[in-house]
């Protein structure tokens, strides 16, 4: 593989793979702040800059950044996080240029007009309402608020009604000047990219920013708890989470081997035991995911409400199962593949190969090669796995019930106690 990097004057990172056999390139700006490097004040500024920033620019109006990436053939996203914000588009090998010079353009220059602005709130509000109608997208946000109470960390990324309306044009223009630093940005491409060339656009678009990386924000303080919402759904949604490593913990990627092995594919401990054995639901899956100075286990399953409380029985007992016995052999090679795989397929993406050196880029100021990563999966071991499961299996879960109506918070609670608290 051959990817280079480079540091800009000013501190910007550019970082790009060449992957011959691609004849598109995917590219993108990345922030190191997200959601959880908001004020209580600014809650919800950062997605909504995210809209804004395809709203309009001195020079652009919202039409004419679409009509000009379509031009060539290019597509233009974006995406805001827990803890970074992304701008992003696709093109044919040789038209980095286009991308990036609208990119720089959206980025630095944009207009924020007040109709505009309206105009997206109201865009905005819709969304919000939306995910109300959605039990999984209401589980999941009582999963982070019960989690981390208190902390912009436990906050919607989306906002609240009442905080997307009191957000202004200033306030966004602050979050800018404040945020979007050199120190704290990754331009990151992969695919038919030539690095000498990125670099050259990058240096005339972006060389006159300035500023160091801003600070981490507030330190994440999990807490658990019980939450459910009163809502009645055709099925009840029952999703539990306990404290896992951060990504900076040696023992993050034993959490992935952990989620593989309990609840990652179809021959997983949970899938075989609730759905196979039992039929107490369809579907059922973790995931581990994590932040610099936390991270979830996170199991998610929708079912009948009269059967929640034997399926989150099943779910706590294999966990203590794991915790007293650890893995089979088998179990260890299973999720060791599906997780290698998972890794190298991604790398056949450029998209995908772009995001995960810019992701590494902010969290470890360099890119981890597939070789090491293999390395590192390959090092784990039963004992590992045995140990993180017993932390996990005596640490305080979250339990959330959505869908149930106003049994909701009685089967939250006999969850929790699925785990023995």
């Amino acid at each position: 593989m051959t990817v280079e990097t480079s540091v800009l004057g000013n501190g910007l990172t550019v970082v790009t793979h060449n992957m011959p056999h691609l004849a598109t390139t995917s590219l993108g700006v990345w922030v190191g702040t997200g959601s959880r490097h908001e004020s209580e004040p600014l809650h919800g500024a950062c997605h909504f800059l995210e809209h804004m920033a395809f709203k309009g620019t001195a020079t652009r109006t919202a039409q004419v950044i679409a009509e000009e990436i379509e031009a060539v053939g290019g597509e233009l996203n974006a995406a805001t996080g827990l803890d970074t914000t992304a701008y992003f588009a696709r093109v044919l090998g040789g038209d980095e240029g286009v991308a990036l010079e609208i990119i720089a353009d959206i980025l630095q220059n944009s207009a924020f007009g007040a109709d505009e602005m309206t105009r997206e709130r109201e865009v905005i509000l819709q969304e919000i309402a939306s995910l109300q109608d959605s039990p999984e997208e209401i589980a999941f946000d009582l999963l982070h608020e019960t989690a981390f109470p208190a902390q912009a960390l436990g906050r919607p990324i989306i906002g609240t009604p009442e905080s997307v309306s009191r957000i202004d044009a200033a306030m966004l223009k602050g979050l800018l000047a404040r945020h979007y630093r050199p120190g704290n940005m990754v331009i990151s491409a992969a695919g038919a990219v030539r690095h000498d060339c990125t670099v050259r656009h990058v240096e005339a678009l972006f060389g006159g920013l300035s500023g160091s990386r801003v600070g981490d924000g507030e330190a994440a303080r999990y807490a658990g708890g019980v939450s459910s919402s009163k809502k009645s759904f055709e099925q009840s949604h029952v999703v539990l989470g306990l404290e896992a490593p951060s990504y900076r913990d040696e023992r993050y990627f034993a959490g992935q081997v952990l989620s593989g092995v309990f609840g990652g594919g179809m021959s997983s401990r949970l899938f075989q035991e609730v759905r196979e054995k039992r039929g107490l639901c369809y579907s059922i899956y973790s995931s581990a995911w994590g932040l610099e100075d936390t991270g979830m286990l996170v199991i998610h399953a929708a079912t009948g409400a009269e059967m929640l409380k034997p399926l989150t029985d099943v779910i706590g007992d294999e966990l203590k199962k794991l915790a007293d016995e650890g893995p089979t052999d088998a179990e260890m090679a299973r999720a060791k593949a599906q997780i290698k795989a998972g890794l190298l397929m991604g790398l056949e993406s450029s998209a995908a190969r772009a995001e995960q050196m810019a992701r590494h880029m902010l969290v470890h100021g360099r890119v981890i090669e597939k070789e090491e990563l293999v390395s590192r999966i390959e090092s784990i071991t039963r004992r590992d796995l045995k140990s993180l499961a017993g932390g996990l299996a005596a640490g305080e879960p979250v339990a959330v019930v959505v869908g149930a109506g106003r049994r909701s918070e009685e089967l939250a609670r006999r969850a929790a106690g699925a785990f023995g608290h």
